[in-house]
């Protein structure tokens, strides 16, 4: 069984320069938890997901800097105080873009097993040997699969 045979070839992507606030809007209106991020050809050059947001926007924490008898104490960031300027940045600034793990379409299922096993990614992107998005698979996606036409079928 192929990876073109139970892909979602209508992928949603985001470009480098979507902001946040775009982003989470994008996720929360298509129930997603991430989405590759592609230039304007359609190549793959990052992805991002619902762990990275959420990294992204974890407060700081509370620092002290003894700089030889004088200290100075960064208070602790809230929330709401990150989001402020956090919404206006854009995704390139918190992508992941090093170590993508991706899927050819002619990819066997058992290529898509073995990594969502290893590597525990919930979704990885489908590409073409331009590099460009065709497609993505989830892990639901592979078990409705196994589920719908290996055990039902």
């Amino acid at each position: 069984m192929l990876i073109k045979e139970f892909m979602i070839s209508d992928v949603i992507s985001v470009k480098e320069d979507t902001t946040l606030k775009a982003l989470l809007k994008l996720l929360v209106s298509h129930k997603i938890g991430g989405v590759p991020v592609v230039n304007e050809d359609n190549v793959l050059v990052g992805v991002i997901s619902d762990g990275d947001v959420i990294r992204y926007l974890k407060p700081n924490s509370r620092t002290i800097f003894d700089m030889f008898a004088v200290v100075m104490v960064n208070e602790q960031e809230k929330l709401t105080d990150k989001l402020q300027y956090a919404l206006t940045k854009p995704v390139s600034s918190m992508m992941k873009t090093k170590d993508i793990k991706t899927l050819r379409p002619n990819h066997d299922i058992d290529d898509a097993l073995r990594m969502f096993s290893h590597y525990r990614f919930k979704k990885i992107p489908v590409i073409d040997s331009a590099k460009k998005v065709v497609g993505v698979v989830s892990r639901g996606d592979l078990l409705r699969h196994i589920t719908n036409e290996l055990i039902q079928g």
